[in-house]
Parts: structure tokens; sequence; C-alpha cells
């Protein structure tokens, strides 16, 4: 025991008070040093005890992007590969990285033949919508953004592709079908990746190529100056996607139309134009915020696919992550170390007093957790990294998704599990009913396709491809039909 009334004091009377913590604002600590070369001044810290300076910090991005596309092989040389920008910060990045990869100065130069497309989605509405319906934005300010875009993209030498939200009504049904894939890719009747890279180092020596010289640039994909045709699309089009959207009910669903129509457009160009990649610039902040909101969406059985570093569901062309190990900090501190241009485009449109999306509520939620828990991003984007992609396969047509082209999931599922996907309604006649789209949906599909309104309101692709396959179904019905009566 102690003695508590002691000249000591008691228990702890040798020992310091306890300091008080020092605000962030209030610490002097002295300039950290870069912690791979060992002697630059810090300029910034990724992560707790990792400062770089500028110099390490830029080897170290290029090196994470060389590294990602080395270590997958599916990349071959000599192949075109189109990369998807938004003018935003990691698509941005994302050229850099390419236009890097070409220059003179690399050590290691990528192989293959790059291309740019920029799916243009801020809608023009017109003046007879009631106010305060959407977010208003005028033909004058998309006219600037496009001229933007147009002079960001221009700059980088590449071939590219100005496409507008408005040009998916006019999309073949043939793209909610996956391509033959190509030899050239990474499949078994194809040539290894070290073959391929061997046959494109002997031809450069046949042809007389120093290496020097930029791939890519090829006349016929190139645009020969302005167009004359308008720069924006038809006012009759632009009222009619807008009419898709309108529809909606919720805004989970409007983001969902959206994010559809936009990727179908850039596996469209890319078919049309002969390329056999895509290259899509999200960073691991937004993967780990894909990955929690398609969980929610009930597209738990697709994580791999929609989240990993490979998406080959539709055969022809497969779209690849290179940039799915940058956080957006990284990004972030990149762009503006290095002056890399971005361009601001907003959303596509809103409601007033509207509940948020599942994707913004999710976003939220991990960015919040993030500021307290600096791990979050990375706990949930390695847990996707486990995940495997055969859920997603499809053995034939009738078994894949309508929309997202992925395996159906809801086979074995119990009744009650798949009540809230079912659409109880009662046409009228001659009128086609919506209920008999639904077989042909995965779980997820079928609860954004409730929301998307009549089928009037569907671009017409879709609703072409889904009568064609209604009418198939129907067919090899009558035929098992008749089969089981001559029996």
């Amino acid at each position: 025991m102690c003695d508590a009334a002691g000249d000591g004091g008691g228990c702890g009377a040798d020992t310091e008070p306890p300091r008080r913590r020092r605000a962030p604002g209030d610490r002097c600590e002295r300039p950290r040093t870069c912690m791979k070369c060992g002697q630059g001044t810090a300029a910034l810290v990724i992560r707790v005890g990792d400062p770089f300076c500028r110099g390490c910090f830029r080897d170290y991005f290029v090196h994470k992007f060389r590294a990602m596309l080395g270590k997958n092989r599916v990349i071959f040389p000599g192949e075109k590969v189109l990369l998807a920008v938004s003018g935003g910060p990691a698509s941005s990045a994302m050229v850099r990285q390419v236009q890097e990869g070409l220059s003179r100065e690399a050590a290691k130069r990528l192989r293959f033949v790059p291309g740019l497309v920029y799916v243009e989605a801020a809608l023009a509405l017109p003046p007879c919508l009631p106010e305060g319906a959407v977010r208003r934005q005028s033909p004058e300010q998309r006219e600037q953004t496009l001229a933007q875009m147009e002079t960001l993209l221009q700059a980088t030498g590449f071939p590219y592709y100005l496409i507008h939200l408005e040009e998916a009504l006019e999309l073949p049904p043939s793209i909610l079908q996956p391509g033959l894939e190509r030899a050239s890719t990474s499949s078994p009747s194809g040539p290894s990746y070290k073959e391929a890279v061997d046959s494109f180092i002997q031809q450069q020596r046949q042809d007389g190529d120093s290496g020097t010289s930029l791939p890519g640039h090829s006349t016929q994909d190139t645009p020969a100056g302005p167009s004359a045709t308008p720069r924006l699309p038809d006012a009759a089009q632009t009222q009619e996607l807008l009419r898709s959207f309108e529809a909606a009910g919720t805004a989970t669903a409007r983001e969902e139309l959206l994010e559809m129509l936009r990727t179908h457009l850039i596996v469209q160009t890319a078919r049309d134009r002969g390329y056999a990649k895509v290259m899509m610039g999200e960073s691991l902040t937004r993967v780990a915020i894909k990955l929690l909101t398609n969980l929610s969406l009930g597209r738990g059985a697709f994580l791999a696919v929609d989240t990993g570093f490979t998406d080959q569901r539709h055969g022809d062309v497969m779209v690849v992550r290179p940039m799915r190990d940058y956080t957006a900090k990284e990004i972030a501190f990149y762009n503006r170390f290095f002056s890399v241009p971005t361009v601001i485009v907003p959303p596509l449109f809103t409601k007033r007093r509207e509940k948020p999306s599942i994707h913004q509520l999710v976003e939220r939620f991990l960015l919040g957790l993030q500021e307290e828990f600096p791990s979050t991003i990375s706990t949930v984007y390695r847990t996707g990294e486990k995940l495997s992609p055969e859920p997603a396969k499809a053995s034939s047509e009738s078994q894949r998704c309508l929309l997202c082209l992925c395996g159906l999931d809801t086979d074995g599922e119990e009744e009650l599990a798949l009540e809230p996907t079912l659409i109880l309604e009662e046409p009228a006649a001659g009128v086609e009913s919506k209920a008999a789209y639904i077989p042909l949906l995965c779980y997820s599909c079928r609860l954004t396709f409730k929301e998307l309104g009549p089928l009037d309101t569907l671009p017409p692709y879709v609703r072409a491809e889904g009568q064609r396959r209604i009418r198939r179904a129907e067919m090899e019905q009558d035929q098992e039909n008749q089969e089981s009566s001559k029996s």
C-alpha cells in the first residue's frame, strides 16, 4: 500500500504531469527528409511515415503505372488502346502517363497505339422544363465545356473522338451482345506475351524503325479540323434522352442509366475504330466506393469484373483499369505538382429536395470514415482483390443479363428473395408488357429496370434487343412444347 499522506504525495508523485496534446497548427516540426533518396526535402506525405520529394514522387508514380501494366500483361505490342477521358483528375493523369511512356526520353517505352474518347454527358436543357425540376446548363455552357475538352485532347497529339450522350439513342442492339474475341488478345489461341514482344521488336528492326517515333498518329483516325455539322446534337434528340432520365423514379436509377449509356458508347466506339482494349481512369478510391455501391445494389456476384483490373464481358473489347492502385490523394498531388490539365464537368442533373442516390451515400460514408481511419479505403480495395470473376461468366445467351452482360444470378434463388424484383402490372391490350423483360435481367438490373419508367422511355437499342430475346425464348418454348406433345 502506498502512503498517500506522506511527503511524497502518494503514487505517481514523481511522474510528470500529462502533456497537453498540441493542435496540428501548433506543431513546429523540422522539414522531413524524403524516404527514398534521403536527401531532398519531403514535398508530401502519402501515408504515415512515407514522405517523398517531388522527384522521387514522380518516379514512384510513373513506376506504379508501368508495374500495373507489366504485371498483368494484357496489352500486347502494336495493339490499339482507347483511353476513356472524362476530364477529371484520374483520367487526365492516366493520359499523362501514356504520353510520358511513349516519349523519346522514356527508358522502357510503351508499345501500344493510343486513342482518346470523351463522352459528353452534360445535356443542354430546353427552357420549357419547369423551374427547379433539373439543374440547367445552357447550350453556351455546353459549347464552352466541349471547347475546353477538345483543346485538352488536341494537345496530346493522339487521335480523339468526341461523343455526345444523345448518340446512345442510335446504338445498334449488337452492343448488348459480346463480340468474338480476337486472336491477338491473351486468349489461348493467340500468341504469348513474350512471343508478341519479340515479333514486334523484330518487325521494327526490319522496317528500320529506331523506336523513337510515337505510334498512334494515324491520319484516318485523327480529326482533320472542325466538323461542318453542329457541335451539339438536335434538340429533339436531347429532349428524347432527357425524357428517359426524367422517367426514372430515383436518383440511383439515373446514375445507373448514365453509367450504362457511357459504357456502351465507349465500347461501340472501340469496336467501330478497331480498338482491342479500353482504359478507364478509375482510381483506388473510386474502385473502393464502386465496390461497396455495387454490393448495396445487389451486384455482389459481379464485383470482380465491375472493379477488377480486367473486364472481359464484352468479348472483343477488354476494359482495363490501370489507375486502380492510385489513391485520389496521390493523383491530386501529381496533377498539382506537374501541371496536369483537367476540365471540371458538371454532373448530368439532379432534382431538388430529392433523396441522394446510393452512389452518393456510399461515397460520403467511405470518405467520412477515411478521415477518422486512414486505412478504410485501402482495406475495402484489398477485399475486392480476393474476389473471383467466375460468377459473372454466362454459358449461353439465355443465361446472360440483357443490360450488364453478366451471368444471371437468379437461378436457384428462393421466391421470397426475388419478390422485390417483380413487376405487377396489367398492360392494356396491344401494349408491350414491361414484366416480360424481367426474366432477361440479373437481380441488380431488375431493381434498376423497375425504376426506369415506361418501356417507350428506354433507349431504342435496349428495347430492340429485349424484344428479339423474348421472341427467341417464346420460339424455343413452343418448340419444346411440340416435342413433348409428340412424345
